[in-house]
């Protein structure tokens, strides 16, 4: 080596090891869905740290996400904060560092149909996926109707992107789901929204987050804080150009015109603080009246709230 390629070295390893420690690159993998309001992850590897990367596997439910990042083929997933109540009730080792998106959500029934109140749907079939917030949602809606989930209606289990499709061909009489799909069945003409259901006492509009392992969190959580980093960033960069989000999304397969409507009904996010915590008790009061958890998770090890709390907005140096 010449004197010059060493000198070179030795210069890079004084800035890497400064503080007594290497920054080690990493190459991320996050899971998310393929839809508007989950759309940050694929925007992270413009705000990583320089050296770090982000590979972004697109699922269809946070059941598939969540069993991905315990078997370590993720380091970072969306989820929704039900199901995540759902797993820390079931001992699972994860942790919410995050918020993903609120709103989002709502309840569609055929445009040519009967349905014109929650409880003309006694009788009916209705679309959803289990374990996600549009779940307990859909539960909470009908028992305010007076309806029994178990009794007075079908539960059809469908996955989100089947949703319209099985609507329009008279699977099921109804869904409650996840934008775009119930802008899509009304924009093709087949639906027609019959509730936005957000109950402002308590739960308010709190939808899906990111989850990691508790090792993760234990063993690498200089790496968490950059990944809560990318995300905050990404974030705030699409609420800023909703003209790029929203081009973006449409890459996914939903025509433009569709997401300009949708978009009204979508909140990217990503702060959590005490408020929040407070929001996503209560939904897991609520589940817990519903039956869908038998008890509560400890909520203060659920949510780790250091890495929006530690995230820095500032321009980086050039």
């Amino acid at each position: 080596m010449t004197v010059l390629r060493f000198a070179v070295a030795v210069l890079a390893a004084c800035i890497l090891l400064g503080h007594g420690h290497a920054v080690r690159a990493e190459h991320f993998r996050v899971g998310t869905w393929k839809t508007a309001q989950t759309i940050q992850p694929f925007f992270y590897q413009e705000y990583l740290t320089a050296g770090d990367t982000a590979e972004v596997f697109a699922f269809t439910n946070p059941a598939d996400q969540k069993t991905a990042l315990l078997a370590g083929s993720l380091d970072m997933t969306g989820t929704t904060l039900a199901h995540a109540i759902q797993s820390a009730v079931m001992g699972q080792p994860v942790v919410v560092v995050a918020a993903l998106c609120n709103k989002a959500s709502a309840l569609v029934v055929r445009r040519d149909g009967p349905v014109r109140t929650v409880a003309d749907l006694r009788g009916r079939r209705i679309g959803y996926v289990p374990g996600t917030m549009h779940e307990i949602l859909l539960r909470e809606t009908l028992e305010r109707a007076g309806l029994s989930p178990a009794t007075d209606v079908t539960l059809v289990r469908v996955d989100f992107f089947d949703m319209a499709t099985a609507l329009a061909q008279g699977a099921i009489d109804a869904f409650l789901s996840g934008e775009p799909f119930p802008s899509v069945a009304v924009a093709q003409g087949y639906g027609r929204i019959l509730s936005y259901p957000y109950y402002g006492e308590a739960v308010g509009t709190i939808n899906a987050a990111l989850l990691v392992t508790r090792a993760m969190i234990e063993q690498h959580p200089a790496a968490v804080q950059r990944l809560v980093d990318s995300h905050a960033r990404a974030t705030e960069a699409l609420r800023r150009d909703r003209g790029r989000w929203l081009q973006r999304a449409a890459s996914f397969g939903t025509p433009a015109a569709v997401l300009e409507k949708a978009a009204a009904n979508i909140e990217l996010a990503w702060e959590m603080d005490a408020a929040f915590i407070a929001r996503a008790r209560a939904l897991g009061k609520r589940m817990q009246a519903l039956g869908v958890i038998d008890r509560q998770p400890d909520y203060d090890r659920l949510f780790d709230l250091r890495f929006v709390r530690g995230v820095d907005l500032r321009p980086r140096p050039e």
